[in-house]
């Protein structure tokens, strides 16, 4: 089984309800267990700022399937709970992003593992610290270095805990 982390976001709508449908729809595929999740985190836009608030989380999740077909499983999520294609960095009800696939790096015009900005978003970087403090990204730096060291990008903030969604484990 692999360990990867999903960074789940939405800003239209019923923010929360969006990223609790997604982990339960994810949940009840046969070849993914969400293991955890962070708490919700409320976020300021990046790139096209005169938008709405983003809701964020992270997710852990043990998957026997391949990155690419991962992929494709959270697009499919993503256009069930209504994603369509907009704007780069635009509103959106859902985003489900592959963040990191065990220690795998993978380059492709269509998939980039570790995310190709997750360095650089404090949005992502903060949920997935709640999960994992003493991870190290590529290329080996702790997450709380890189985080100490990224400049203000607005607020990041803590919610409260992921509510339960259906079929979930939040051990």
């Amino acid at each position: 089984m692999a360990v990867v982390y999903l960074g789940l976001g939405s800003n239209i709508g019923d923010r929360e309800q969006h990223l609790v449908r997604a982990c339960g729809l994810l949940h009840q595929h046969p070849a993914i267990a969400v293991q955890n999740v962070s708490s919700l985190y409320e976020t300021a836009p990046v790139g096209l700022t005169a938008q709405d608030a983003f809701l964020n989380a992270v997710a852990r999740v043990h998957t026997t399937l391949r990155p690419e077909s991962l992929l494709a499983i959270t697009q499919a999520v993503e256009s069930r709970l209504g994603r369509e294609p907009a704007i780069r960095w635009g509103p959106r009800v859902i985003d489900v992003d592959l963040l990191l696939y065990d220690a795998r790096q993978i380059r492709r015009p269509f998939l980039d593992i570790p995310h190709k900005a997750l360095n650089q978003r404090l949005f992502v970087l903060v949920p997935l610290s709640e999960l994992e403090p003493n991870l190290h990204l590529p290329p080996g730096e702790p997450i709380r270095q890189i985080i100490a060291a990224l400049p203000d990008q607005g607020d990041v903030t803590r919610l409260g805990p992921f509510p339960p969604f259906a079929n979930g484990n939040r051990s």
